[in-house]
């Protein structure tokens, strides 16, 4: 499956660029254990902030983002197969949640819930 890791990453932070990449490091911690249980892990940071960066942005708190950053996670979204949300507060995470939902893909809460594929 492809498994959206979802939380936080601006949230909290005040557009503090070192909190932010705090977040973004809590994200890809999930990512080894989504790939040894078999899956591919994709964060939307990881195809979002390079599409900032090509748009000539300053980065996330650049008015740009706002049309970038939430609509290339619901662009994603359309190919993931599974979310994983991790604790913390996110409107951009909880939106995920909910486009997954209306989509009847599975939401997991922790790793310990993604399935192990019989080939990891």
């Amino acid at each position: 499956m492809l498994i959206l890791i979802a939380g936080p990453y601006a949230s909290g932070t005040n557009g503090n660029p070192d909190l932010m990449a705090q977040n973004l490091k809590r994200l890809e911690e999930a990512a080894w254990p989504i790939f040894q249980a078999g899956h591919v892990p994709m964060i939307g940071e990881w195809v979002a902030l390079p599409v900032l960066s090509s748009a000539g942005a300053s980065g996330p708190s650049d008015p740009l983002a706002a049309d970038v950053m939430y609509p290339t996670a619901e662009r994603l979204l359309q190919h993931c197969d599974a979310v994983l949300r991790l604790p913390g507060d996110s409107r951009g995470a909880d939106q995920d949640v909910a486009i997954a939902r209306g989509r009847g893909i599975p939401v997991y809460f922790s790793l310990d819930e993604v399935p192990v594929t019989a080939s990891a």
